[in-house]
């Protein structure tokens, strides 16, 4: 039970459910694609492995935050508590081995190396974030982010690879916007989230280092409140979120008019964003940046899975 709370399976879940989300709806872009990708071996073992990464990342980072821990969050204390160090270590290696051994086979059988570089840098990075790069300005916040927003990075490129024909036409009752071809639209929807996700975990990693402030400082750590601030890491945050809805907005102008209800996933994260820019200049103690730490994620929950929602509608409403 401890080490399940370890892995954090909830979040392991959201990985899953936006990968699988947006793996179906790109199944259906184009009329071209060789066979059923969402249903295939290759793109389950996908999954898999980035879950596995992930659930090795959760791991390490609280490996090496056993000394934060026990003054930040003392009831979330796993490591050393109850279960021992040396079997993390043991299980965060194990882990990543298998889902490299995964990543390899993906590149062999899809003749690409993209699956075996992403997963080797995904590993490596969490394990020098976790060690050195957490406690330091900024930096961490940005490498978190991005592979955060790698997540629909790797769908899209998997969607991709599997064209017979990437020129081919659209098939346009499946566009939530119009565009002229199948490459495109896949690569414009991966990026489109990603971006999104990129924003607003940046915000949400600097509202944690707000919260973690008193145990940083015990380890000497440089992180964006300890060296500017409460109010300057406030301003920071607020901007980042405002930044992930501009996007949003712009986007916006894609859609067609008579499809305007698919932008409602987007509209409650814009609710849930507004919420914590009310909430962030009087956010003083650990329980209200927390709040504010939990309505981020979940703006970033109802943005990552609105393309369940856009099939949803596209197929049924």
């Amino acid at each position: 039970m401890h080490f399940i709370r370890l892995i954090r399976p909830a979040n392991l879940f959201i990985i899953g459910l936006t990968m699988y989300g947006l793996g179906w709806y790109l199944d259906g872009v184009s009329t071209h694609i060789k066979d059923s990708g969402l249903m295939s071996v290759e793109f389950a073992l996908l999954v898999f492995s980035t879950i596995m990464i992930a659930a090795a990342g959760n791991i390490i980072n609280d490996y090496f935050d056993v000394k934060a821990d026990r003054i930040n969050k003392p009831e979330r204390l796993i490591i050393g508590k109850f279960v021992k160090r040396r079997i993390a270590i043991f299980t965060h290696w194990v882990i990543n081995f298998f889902a490299f051994a995964i990543a390899f086979y993906l590149s062999w059988k899809l003749d690409t190396f993209w699956y075996l570089f992403i997963h080797l840098f995904s590993i490596n990075l969490l394990w020098y974030y976790s060690m050195y790069l957490k406690r330091k300005f900024i930096i961490g916040n940005v490498l978190i982010a991005i592979l955060t927003a790698l997540v629909p990075i790797i769908v899209g490129v998997y969607f991709h690879s599997i064209q017979n024909t990437p020129l081919s036409k659209l098939d346009q009752n499946l566009a939530p916007f119009p565009i002229e071809t199948s490459l495109n639209f896949i690569l414009l929807i991966s990026f489109y989230l990603s971006g999104f996700a990129f924003a607003l975990n940046l915000a949400r990693e600097i509202v944690k280092d707000m919260e973690d402030v008193e145990g940083d400082k015990k380890l000497n750590a440089k992180t964006l409140p300890i060296v500017l601030g409460y109010t300057k890491s406030k301003v920071i945050s607020a901007l980042v979120l405002c930044t992930s809805m501009v996007g949003a907005s712009i986007s916006f102008t894609f859609f067609k008019p008579i499809e305007l209800k698919l932008f409602f996933p987007i509209i409650i994260s814009a609710l849930f964003v507004l919420t914590c820019l009310l909430l962030l200049p009087r956010a003083k103690t650990k329980p209200q940046l927390k709040v504010i730490n939990d309505l981020i994620k979940l703006a970033m929950i109802a943005g990552l899975i609105s393309p369940i929602y856009w099939k949803l509608i596209l197929l049924y409403g």
